[in-house]
């Protein structure tokens, strides 16, 4: 009894903070302290050791003591991938995981203020038709609605900028090839104005690539 009253405290203390809802909330609260570290950082302990040799809290700490609470998000990136050899994605992925475990910056918020979501999924075609799915307006019809993407850029078979309805956000859309009948599709909505927006376009994005599964 004395544990469940506790975390209700602590859930309504950070739905007073992040202004959550009780259910989402909690669900922070409860989850055991490692699963809650990696989920707010951004990748997984397991991602992180498997692609840069070390885990969350070692990175965190290795930070720290180089002083990295007083340098830019591109010091950071570039000391990470000149002094210990990490991966440019990766060393991107820890510096702002960094910048988010020190409150430099809010989850899901990107450098300029504004805050942005990916969503991926496997599919079990090749990258060739995955991709003409999102550059091609037929096709991008099949399993959207219509006007609510408008091509920016196209790179075939390896990414596509789109806006989005309005064009006050944006969407960046990556393909990766596993081979010629796998390929993983990552969404990015960038621009957004809040963590309630993430939300709602983590929803959106999910939804609608169930969708486009179904059309394939």
């Amino acid at each position: 009894m004395t544990r469940d009253k506790a975390q209700k405290r602590a859930t309504r203390a950070r739905m007073a903070k992040t202004g959550e809802r009780y259910s989402a909330a909690r669900r922070h609260v409860v989850k055991p302290r490692e699963e809650l570290l990696a989920e707010d950082l951004g990748q997984t302990e397991a991602n992180v050791r498997k692609n840069t040799g070390k885990g969350w809290r070692e990175w965190l700490r290795i930070l720290d003591a180089w002083g990295a609470r007083e340098r830019k998000h591109g010091q950071i990136a570039r000391y990470l991938m000149d002094e210990h050899v990490v991966p440019g994605w990766w060393a991107q992925t820890i510096t702002t995981g960094y910048e988010r475990s020190r409150g430099i910056r809010a989850k899901y918020q990107s450098l300029e203020g504004s805050f942005q979501v990916s969503v991926s999924k496997t599919f079990p075609i090749g990258v060739g038709k995955l991709y003409r799915a999102f550059a091609e307006a037929p096709q991008r019809n099949r399993w959207l609605e219509r006007g609510m993407l408008r091509v920016r850029t196209t790179l075939k078979n390896r990414s596509a900028r789109f806006d989005f309805r309005d064009g006050s956000s944006r969407v960046v859309v990556s393909f990766d090839p596993k081979g010629r009948s796998k390929t993983t599709v990552a969404v990015q909505h960038e621009r957004l104005p809040d963590a309630e927006a993430v939300e709602e376009m983590r929803g959106l994005w999910k939804e609608h690539l169930n969708r486009l599964a179904k059309a394939l």
